[in-house]
């Protein structure tokens, strides 16, 4: 072998292990809800966190959780969170009920983290909603996911609210 194709094959074998991944997209996080926080929340993670309760949508004031189309999340979590059930409900039976419908599911990220996790855990929210949607009965043929990372953000800057705005899902349907 010429010691430039040497050097080609080399490189390119560098480049492909460059991209690789230890990054695990199949690993879901499964809440026990069987076991109610004592304050009544209905979530035991909720009763451990000591992340403060963020109001993920201040630009609409009195808005109804679950008629929309954007699930927020908690910091580093993929968890859909019981007050968003009735959207992901809604965008179900809405898919239901009309079989040509497709729905895109986008997974988003706050500016905070890596690109690399960022579309990792933003494919992990992607697909958490699309998992929900599935066990409403929405053919699996009709969704697709897809992570933006903090590519896309809903909101700029930096500041609590802000990114509470930009760790989200949003169900597109078309």
């Amino acid at each position: 072998m010429a010691f430039p194709q040497l050097v080609l094959t080399l490189s390119f074998v560098a480049l492909l292990a460059a991209c690789g991944s230890s990054v695990k997209l199949d690993s879901a996080s499964v809440e026990d809800r069987t076991n109610a926080a004592a304050d009544g929340s209905g979530s035991a993670l909720a009763a451990r966190s000591a992340v403060p309760t963020v109001d993920a949508n201040p630009n609409k004031p009195g808005a109804v959780l679950g008629s929309g189309r954007v699930v927020y999340f908690d910091y580093d979590s993929f968890t859909v969170k019981p007050d968003y059930q009735p959207l992901v409900e809604n965008n179900a039976r809405l898919l239901k009920s009309d079989q040509s419908r497709k729905a895109m599911i986008e997974g988003h990220t706050d500016d905070r983290g890596g690109r690399e996790y960022n579309l990792a855990l933003g494919q992990q929210r992607a697909d958490a909603v699309r998992r929900a949607l599935g066990l409403l009965g929405v053919a699996q043929s009709q969704m697709e996911s897809v992570s933006f990372g903090k590519e896309k953000p809903a909101a700029l800057g930096s500041d609590d609210a802000a990114r509470a705005s930009n760790r989200r899902a949003e169900i597109n349907i078309r």
